[in-house]
This record gives C-alpha cells, structure tokens and sequence, in this order.
C-alpha cells in the first residue's frame, strides 16, 4: 500500500514538473518567432489575381524590409497558372503576369514579367525591387509565340508606403 502511495506522489511530482516546463518552452519559441518576424517591415499574401475570363492566375507573398536611410528592399515570390485548355491552335493563351513599381516621385516602371505556357499548370518566380513606393500586379494572356498581351484583368495594388 505504501508503494502505490509513494508511485502516485512522484508520478504528480512528474506530471506538475512536465507542465511547469511547458508554459517557459512555448514562450522562447514565441519569442524566437517574433524575433525573426521582425525583419519584414511588411508581409503579406497576395491573390489570387485572374486575367479576364479567368484563363490565368496569378499568386503569392510580398516582404518589405526598411532600412534607416528611408529605403526598401522589396521581394514576390509566386506561382503563375495557365488556366486555359484550349490548344493553341483552337485560340488557347499562355498566362502572363506584369509587375509595376512606383518610386517617391510617382513615376510607374515595369519591374518584372514572366509567360508560362502548360494548361494544366504553374510556373513559380521570385523577383527583388528597390525603392519601392506602391507596387502592383495584372495579369493578362499572351500567344503561344507572342508576346503582346490580351484579356487582361485589373491592376491590383499589393504594396504601397502609404498603408504600411
């Protein structure tokens, strides 16, 4: 009898040690997460983004990082889907997703573009911009052997200085 009372008091004496630890483990993991958070002055999801008619998509993440000197580091990683089972010779497009940048004085640049041709599926890309004041997206259709761009949808804004 003795030995069951003694087990049942070092088995709570373990369980009560176990769960003390617990609370101090899950705030260091915390406290590393927002550590590492912290280099993103600004991070979000975006899209998805469709052309018209919704034949091509467009989506990922954007990160802005600041530094002292009133200046950015922008990065977009995402994935560009051709939606369109068309063949080619049936009038079926590639997906095309245009990206433009405006600096302080309002000046709008394009900044990246990339054509993906292969219904059912996606290309991923990753592009880096500096001294970005407002950055958006459109997406459109373009030929098989062409590159000017059809259908297109909005632009859609995902970054700007002004909201961040």
């Amino acid at each position: 009898m003795m030995k069951k009372i003694a087990t049942g008091i070092l088995a709570i004496a373990a369980t009560s040690a176990v769960a003390l630890s617990l609370p101090s483990a899950a705030s260091a993991t915390t406290a590393t997460a927002t550590a590492t958070a912290d280099f993103d002055d600004y991070s979000d999801y975006w899209g998805p983004v469709y052309a018209k008619q919704h034949l091509a998509k467009a989506q990922g993440h954007v990160d802005v990082a600041w530094d002292e000197e009133d200046s950015n580091e922008v990065q977009v990683t995402g994935r560009l889907y051709d939606l369109d089972d068309r063949d080619y010779d049936e009038g079926g497009k590639c997906a095309y997703v245009k990206f433009q940048a405006e600096d302080s004085d309002g000046d709008w640049s394009t900044v990246y573009t990339r054509k993906y041709c292969g219904s059912p599926g996606y290309k991923k890309f990753h592009f880096e911009e500096n001294d970005v004041f407002t950055l958006r997206v459109k997406v459109c259709q373009v030929p098989e052997q062409g590159t000017f761009a059809t259908k297109c949808g909005s632009w859609r804004e995902l970054y700007s200085a002004e909201d961040a």
